[in-house]
């Protein structure tokens, strides 16, 4: 799988609480939440996802609060996939049940902010098409790639035949 997207850059410990901010728990619908992604901590992100971007971040993103807004509102924001030097397990779930892309990688820091990269998740890389650098990501197992793939745990689940 291919996904490309404009480099959006953060740093370590990004919690779910400035990703999806408590004060909007009570929003149901996936496209509304989008509207908050990122607020707290970023309020200009809805006018930078263009196309769609890809958020680089270094250690522990997702940490915090098991909430599972903070991975859809990203999804439905427009976001293509998160790469991090690590993630808070319950966040790093979550992202994978919702469909949205999340890999870890120690070569984070070489991405700069704007870049425009690709992420062959077969290859297990990033192309910075910007610099043309070719930077490691851990590929997901081919049991989260294959949830990833049908844009979620649901609906991989009902193209199993899975009720």
């Amino acid at each position: 799988m291919l996904v490309k997207g404009k480099v959006l850059k953060y740093g370590d410990d990004i919690n779910t609480d400035v990703i999806f901010p408590g004060r909007y728990l009570d929003i149901t619908d996936s496209e509304e939440m989008a509207k908050h992604a990122m607020e707290d901590l970023d309020p200009d992100f809805p006018k930078k996802i263009g196309d769609g971007v890809v958020i680089v971040a270094g250690k522990n993103f997702g940490c915090g609060s098991s909430r599972e807004q903070a991975a859809t509102c990203l999804k439905y924001a427009g976001v293509k996939a998160v790469v991090a030097k690590s993630f808070a397990r319950i966040f790093y779930r979550n992202a994978i049940n919702q469909g949205l892309p999340v890999f870890d990688s120690m070569e984070v820091n070489e991405l700069n902010e704007g870049a425009i990269v690709e992420i062959d998740t077969d290859e297990g890389t990033i192309k910075d098409n910007v610099s043309g650098g070719i930077y490691k990501i851990n590929p997901l197992p081919s049991f989260l790639d294959e949830i990833i793939k049908s844009g979620g745990l649901i609906e991989s689940l009902k193209s199993r035949g899975i009720k």
